[in-house]
């Protein structure tokens, strides 16, 4: 059996924090907000993967971590962007203002070990970010535009301690995400 599965720096604690950053643009069409619950940094999305790699995959973590010489570190997030860009948007996200050369070591770690052990490398550039919104149409382009051209809010700090294996299990009212593992700093 296979499972749906991702490397993540997750948000604990920080969910109020999300949903009021969230708030400009909670009834903008075409946007679907991201369960704030759930707010997340991805390091390394797996896919579909058989339920026995996992003690494969979960070493291969362990050795990321270690190589990465990565600490628990203080992470600070503000500001809005957006994937691809500004004119045709996909995905509006919470930007890391700092911690990111940490977090790029994690991901860069996780990454070569996750590969080794037989994952597709990365197709593109690692930004460290927390998704917020996914955009479906341009109903409401201008609107998120303006938000995220003029606005830069603070979304409080987090301790980073640890980095989990998370399963995304796709349901009819979004993704729901469990740990299956974590790994410590």
């Amino acid at each position: 059996m296979s499972r749906r599965l991702f490397v993540s720096v997750d948000l604990d604690g920080l969910g109020s924090e999300v949903e009021r950053v969230q708030r400009p643009l909670a009834d903008a069409s075409g946007l679907t907000l991201t369960d704030p619950e759930q707010a997340h940094i991805t390091l390394k999305f797996l896919g579909d993967t058989d339920a026995d790699r996992i003690p494969d995959v979960t070493e291969a973590l362990e050795d990321a971590v270690g190589e990465s010489d990565v600490s628990p570190f203080t992470v600070e997030f503000g500001g809005f962007g957006v994937f691809p860009h500004l004119d045709y948007i996909s995905v509006v996200w919470l930007g890391v203002r700092s911690g990111n050369d940490k977090l790029r070591r994690l991901q860069e770690a996780v990454e070569a070990k996750t590969v080794a052990v037989g994952f597709d490398p990365r197709d593109n550039d690692f930004t460290p970010h927390v998704t917020l919104a996914r955009m479906s149409h341009a109903g409401a382009k201008e609107r998120v535009q303006n938000v995220v051209e003029n606005r830069d809010p603070d979304a409080g700090s987090l301790t980073v301690e640890e980095i989990r294996l998370t399963e995304s299990r796709l349901t009819e009212s979004g993704p729901v995400y469990s740990t299956v593992d974590a790994v410590s700093l």
